[in-house]
């Protein structure tokens, strides 16, 4: 470790103490009943139905309950479907051929990947079959040369990243939860992850995607081209729908150079408005080195060092910023990146920081910032948003929040991409509370709508947000999706009670 500056404790902001160790307990509500859903005019799964299944998968057809219960609850052990099948499709045209069964018969289907989604987009709200792509996991061919992978969708994020970097070679996009997610949920999400500052979003950097349609159709539109503008860009559409238009089976990513030098600075400011200052001087002094700017604020890391007995490198302060530099040679990286933490002392925006050079160390570093969900996890029943807002904007609702829900919350804590506009506001309480949800929602959503945000910046809307997209999509623009929803789903059996309020 390098460290810079001078030590400064500060008191703890956003946590009761003292926090003792939670769970969530093992009971989730049913979410049908819990949010009073009212199940759609679906068919219901037959003897008959379970034999087309069987013909299609044999053995991949899961009814053991408790081997289905897991594909039922979400994540966060908020929600929790009724689903009694689970299919595991090792082809796409075994995924054509369920989908044109469940078509046939009207029945309800939900695609899942590594369910680690945090608004219930992936798991069933009643009895609809669960399609797991978790079997389809090739990678179909790489060109060294265009920097172009295909692969299936069920691919684990983390594996194909490891087995890039023996080309010397990486994903575009990095998640907290890459070690279980699945490359075709991160399609059909658009997630963000820690890294778009540098690389983007999946918008720029999927190629093309195979997907099926609600009846078996098979669109081929997995094109390893940079340039290809022949009509419409149809590729778009199924990135971040959730899996409402159709289940993306394959896709063709950019998968640019992994870098060979890599540094991280862990920085202590005294303010948000330091923090913004930080970011910007980054933007302006690190240029094309530059590849994450995240910030947590104390009590994020007051959660990590207690639940999950992580260390804080450097003293106490109010916010912390990451930033991460990507380049290709170690001297000139690291002079840029000395300059520029030299400049910030000078200049008395911080007063603390360290420097990681190697992985072990930048991994312990990421490891405050990745893990702050899994602590959160420990504290209590977690109420989680993820909202862009005007950097300037961006902690201020942190701060309302923490006062709303004051006599309620255990926590209310933040921290995100400051890099996008992206603020992850969570807030804890005892146990599921309808008192508690009713003072976050909707007036989280108004708050951002107010300042023209956005109230889902990468997670999607799922279940969870479905119902509130009209904070942050006009009348027109809704009505546009309700009728591309129909002529790709005629019969709405594509993860139903998603995205689109019902």
């Amino acid at each position: 470790w390098r460290l810079l500056g001078c030590p400064k404790a500060v008191p703890v902001a956003g946590c009761f103490q003292p926090c003792s160790v939670r769970t969530a307990g093992n009971s989730v509500p049913l979410t049908a009943e819990h949010y009073g859903v009212r199940r759609g005019d679906f068919a219901t799964v037959s003897e008959l139905d379970l034999q087309e299944f069987h013909s299609i998968v044999g053995p991949r057809l899961v009814t053991d309950p408790s081997a289905v219960e897991p594909y039922n609850t979400d994540w966060l052990r908020n929600l929790r479907g009724q689903s009694s099948v689970v299919l595991k499709p090792k082809s796409t045209d075994e995924v054509s051929r369920i989908l044109a069964h469940c078509n046939r018969r009207k029945i309800a289907v939900v695609p899942q990947g590594g369910n680690t989604g945090l608004v219930g987009g992936s798991n069933p709200v009643f009895d609809e079959v669960v399609l797991s792509l978790s079997l389809m996991n090739e990678v179909q061919s790489l060109d060294e040369t265009a920097g172009v992978l295909v692969c299936q969708s069920g691919c684990v994020l983390e594996t194909l990243d490891s087995a890039l970097a023996e080309r010397g070679l990486m994903m575009p996009l990095d998640l907290g939860a890459k070690g279980s997610c699945q490359i075709g949920g991160n399609v059909s999400t658009n997630a963000g992850g820690l890294r778009l500052l540098r690389y983007g979003s999946l918008h720029g950097n999927v190629l093309g995607v195979e997907a099926v349609l609600a009846d078996g159709t098979i669109v081929d539109c997995l094109s390893t081209m940079r340039k290809d503008n022949t009509g419409y860009d149809l590729k778009q559409l199924f990135i971040g729908a959730e899996g409402t238009l159709g289940v993306v089976t394959k896709i063709s990513i950019l998968v640019p150079p992994r870098p060979k030098s890599v540094n991280v600075a862990f920085i202590g400011c005294s303010s948000f408005e330091s923090v913004q200052k930080v970011y910007v001087t980054a933007k302006a002094m690190l240029g094309e080195i530059l590849s994450a700017v995240e910030f947590m604020d104390s009590a994020c890391m007051h959660l990590v060092e207690h639940h999950l007995r992580l260390q804080n490198p450097i003293s106490s302060h109010p916010f912390y910023t990451l930033i991460e530099t990507s380049g290709s040679h170690d001297h000139h990286d690291e002079e840029k990146l000395n300059g520029y933490l030299e400049h910030l002392l000078s200049e008395g925006e911080i007063e603390d920081g360290t420097v990681a050079t190697d992985y072990t160390k930048i991994a312990a570093v990421w490891a405050l910032r990745e893990r702050i969900t899994e602590a959160l996890m420990h504290e209590g029943v977690v109420y989680k948003y993820d909202i862009s807002l005007p950097v300037s904007k961006l902690y201020d609702l942190v701060v309302d929040m923490r006062k709303r829900c004051q006599h309620l919350a255990r926590c209310t804590v933040g921290y995100g991409h400051i890099g996008d506009g992206n603020l992850h506001l969570n807030v804890v309480g005892e146990s599921h509370s309808d008192e508690m949800l009713s003072l976050i929602e909707p007036y989280i959503f108004e708050w951002t709508a107010a300042q023209r945000g956005s109230i889902s910046a990468e997670h999607g809307l799922g279940f969870k947000k479905a119902q509130y997209i009209h904070y942050s999509k006009s009348t027109e623009a809704l009505r546009l999706m309700r009728e591309i929803k129909r002529v790709f789903d005629p019969k709405g059996i594509l993860n139903p009670y998603k995205t689109l309020p019902s």
